[in-house]
């Protein structure tokens, strides 16, 4: 800057104090569209997760659902669950994270609404009658599962509604949450899938 000349110097300064003054102003402009951007993001998720909320089916009935423990496996622990039935499906977790044991009581008429598991569930059927249905049934045909009986969910995103369909009886189930996420939840709520009447 010192060889140029005093009226190039002058050109120089100048041109250098208006791109400051254009850079400064080019970051305001993009601290506010993305400010902007910020805000219509956080108004679109508001919307979403409002729309989302009104679609999922609320559980119905629900008179107790302690959880009773809740404990992570204290060596590294792959899982492997092979139904043999219908059709054979095998669920595999590998290094098991969390296992969370609730028991649920429902009354006669309720639900737990449609949902999902991260990872298998064993589920024990203490009393009552439970009707199962699966979200991938189009004809929405129920299996049923009688007090002394047990079985087990996928997890793993399989979608499912457990109803209580007795007029006069509680339905009382043990569930032994498998590979929840440590401090996690062990069920997610989804949206109804439509393939059933109610």
């Amino acid at each position: 800057m010192n060889n140029l000349n005093p009226d190039n110097r002058s050109k120089v300064l100048g041109r250098s104090a208006a791109f400051s003054r254009g850079l400064r102003a080019a970051k305001r402009i993009a601290a506010s569209v993305t400010g902007r951007q910020l805000a219509l993001a956080a108004i679109v998720a508001a919307i979403c997760s409002v729309s989302v909320a009104a679609v999922l089916t609320p559980p119905s009935g629900i008179l107790s659902a302690p959880v009773f423990a809740r404990a992570s496996f204290a060596d590294p622990t792959d899982l492997k669950f092979k139904v043999k039935g219908q059709s054979q499906e095998v669920t595999n977790v590998n290094n098991a994270q969390e296992t969370v044991i609730q028991q649920i009581v429902i009354a006669p008429g309720g639900s737990t609404d449609w949902h999902s598991h991260p990872g298998p569930v064993v589920v024990l059927i203490k009393s009552g009658q439970m009707s199962f249905y699966d979200s991938d049934d189009p004809t929405c045909t129920v299996r049923t599962y009688s007090a002394g009986e047990a079985f087990i969910d996928s997890g793993q995103g399989h979608v499912h509604i457990a109803r209580n369909e007795s007029q006069s009886q509680n339905l009382e189930i043990w569930a032994t949450y498998c590979d929840v996420p440590p401090g996690g939840a062990f069920r997610i709520d989804a949206p109804n899938p439509g393939n059933c009447s109610f």
